[in-house]
C-alpha cells in the first residue's frame, strides 16, 4: 500500500478541525484549498492556520519553517473553487447534518470522479450522509480528533456503500500523517465518541449530584486510570456546545442512557461552552 500523501487536499471548514486538519496535511506535503463562507473568512482562517504553524515552530515541531508550510495553504470563499484535481476533500463544518450534505453534494459537483470524499463528523449517520452523493463508493468518515496536529489517532468509519478502495486510500493517507487508524463499521457515535460521551454524561451527572468537584472526577481519571486528560477538562476543551448536539443526536438514536443532563444544557445555555468561551467546567485565559 502507498503511504504518500495526497498531492492536493480540500478542506471544507476553517474552525479548530478544519484548521487542523489543513496543518497536518500541509506539514505533511500537500498542497492545501482552505474553504470558508467568504473570502474574508476564509483569508482569517488561513491566518489563524499561520499563526498555529509558528507556533509549532518555536515548540520544534515543524520540519520545515512555518512560512514554507503555509504558503502550501490557499483560501476560498467557496466549494466552487476546489481543484478540480484534488485527491482528496474532507468536510469538517459544524455537526449539522443538512448543512454537511449540502457541503458534501457541492464538493462532488466540483471534483474529479477520482477524488475521496470524507467527512469529519464524530457522530453523525455517515450512511445517511452517503445519501447526498451520486458516488456513494468513494465517501466514508475520516474523524479526526483535537487538537488535530497533536493527536495520533484518525477513526475511519465505513458505511454499506463504501469501495473497499476507497477505505485502503484513506488508510494510506492516514499513514502518511504519521497518524494511526481504527476503521469501524458506521454506527451512532462510532467507537470514540460512542464510549467518550458516555463516560463525559456520567461525570457532568456527578458534578449535577455533588458527587465531587469537577478537578477531583478529573484526577480520579487522570490518576486511578491513567487517561491522558480527565472527562471534563476534555469537555471544555471539545466544547459544552459540540457534547450537547451529540449527546442529543445519540439520545434520539441509542436511547435514554445518553440523556443530556440538565446541567449540560445549562451550561449551554448561558454561554458557558468551554475553552472557547473562557468558562465551562473550568476557568480558561
Amino acid at each position: 500500500m502507498s503511504t504518500s500523501v495526497p498531492a492536493r487536499v480540500g478542506v471544507i471548514g476553517g474552525g479548530r478541525m478544519g484548521g487542523g486538519i489543513a496543518q497536518s496535511f500541509a506539514t505533511a506535503g500537500s498542497s492545501v484549498t482552505l474553504i470558508e463562507d467568504g473570502e474574508q473568512a476564509a483569508r482569517l482562517a488561513v491566518e489563524r492556520v499561520t499563526a498555529s504553524l509558528r507556533r509549532a515552530a518555536e515548540r520544534g515541531l515543524l520540519p520545515e519553517p512555518a512560512e514554507t508550510v503555509a504558503a502550501r495553504i490557499t483560501a476560498a470563499g467557496s466549494i466552487a473553487e476546489l481543484p478540480h484535481d484534488c485527491a482528496l476533500v474532507v468536510e469538517a463544518v459544524f455537526e449539522d447534518a443538512g448543512l454537511k450534505a449540502t457541503m458534501l453534494g457541492e464538493a462532488e459537483k466540483a471534483v474529479g470522479p477520482r477524488t475521496l470524499i470524507a467527512t469529519n463528523t464524530s457522530s453523525l449517520s455517515v450512511t445517511e450522509l452517503a445519501a447526498a452523493l451520486q458516488a456513494p463508493g468513494r465517501f466514508l468518515g475520516m474523524h479526526f480528533f483535537n487538537p488535530v496536529p497533536a493527536s495520533a489517532l484518525v477513526e475511519l468509519v465505513i458505511a454499506p456503500a463504501t469501495d473497499p478502495v476507497t477505505l485502503d486510500t484513506a488508510l494510506s493517507f492516514v499513514q502518511a500523517l504519521g497518524k494511526r487508524d481504527v476503521v469501524v463499521r458506521d454506527s451512532p457515535g462510532f467507537a470514540s465518541s460512542r464510549l467518550g460521551v458516555a463516560l463525559g454524561l456520567e461525570a457532568i451527572r456527578m458534578v449535577e449530584e455533588g458527587v465531587a468537584a469537577p478537578e477531583a472526577i478529573d484526577d480520579a481519571m487522570t490518576l486511578g486510570y491513567k487517561h491522558p486528560m480527565g472527562p471534563l477538562r476534555l469537555t471544555d476543551i471539545v466544547g459544552l456546545d459540540v457534547r450537547l448536539a451529540i449527546a442529543e443526536y445519540l439520545h434520539a438514536t441509542l436511547g435514554d442512557r445518553f440523556a443530556p443532563p440538565r446541567l449540560l444544557r445549562e451550561k449551554v445555555a448561558r454561554g458557558e461552552l468551554g475553552r472557547k468561551s473562557g468558562k465551562g467546567f473550568y476557568t480558561w485565559p
